[in-house]
């Protein structure tokens, strides 16, 4: 099985998100990633879901999603033609001795320090999953008290948007 990232553009009604998520999980397939956004249009919105499943299986639940009606248009991301990120909160046990060490990290990696308290800090991170790890990785000897994660979102990289490729492929 393969990780696999879905950018879906549907109809913004209501129900979609619930007739969506519930055809993936009756095939028995767990969403890994899901978020859902306005688009340019306001008449659209856009999933991005990424499922760890392998060729034949994503090829069923493409199959499957391009038969509900709200589902305008089904694309894979590939990983190495999209830019993808995840936004993260981290909230890390932080005293004053701790403070400058933490905050250095925070530089490394380009993050932002969004709040100080008198034992905690809570830190900003946007990336790739692999970044996001890293950083999880280096500050869990400090403490992590609290993680806030957003689903990936991507786009393909290029001048084309979505819209511009014909409606109804994968």
């Amino acid at each position: 099985m393969a990780r696999h990232t879905l950018s879906v553009l549907v109809e913004d009604k209501p129900g979609v998100l619930a007739r969506i998520s519930g055809l993936i999980s009756r095939r028995g397939f767990n969403i890994d990633s899901l978020a859902v956004g306005p688009t340019e249009n306001d008449d659209i919105s856009r999933m991005t879901i990424v499922v760890d499943v392998d060729e034949t299986a994503l090829e069923q639940v493409t199959k499957q999603l391009n038969k509900l009606v709200e589902v305008l248009k089904v694309v894979e991301l590939d990983e190495s033609a999209s830019v993808q990120r995840e936004l993260l909160l981290i909230k890390v046990r932080c005293d004053a001795s701790s403070r400058a060490e933490i905050v250095q990290i925070t530089q490394m990696f380009r993050c932002n320090v969004v709040d100080v308290g008198l034992d905690a800090v809570v830190i900003e991170a946007t990336g790739t999953p692999g970044k996001l790890t890293a950083l999880l990785d280096v500050l869990d000897p400090y403490g992590v008290r609290e993680i806030v994660q957003s689903g990936l979102v991507g786009v393909a990289r290029g001048g084309k948007s979505i819209t511009d490729r014909g409606r109804r492929s994968a």
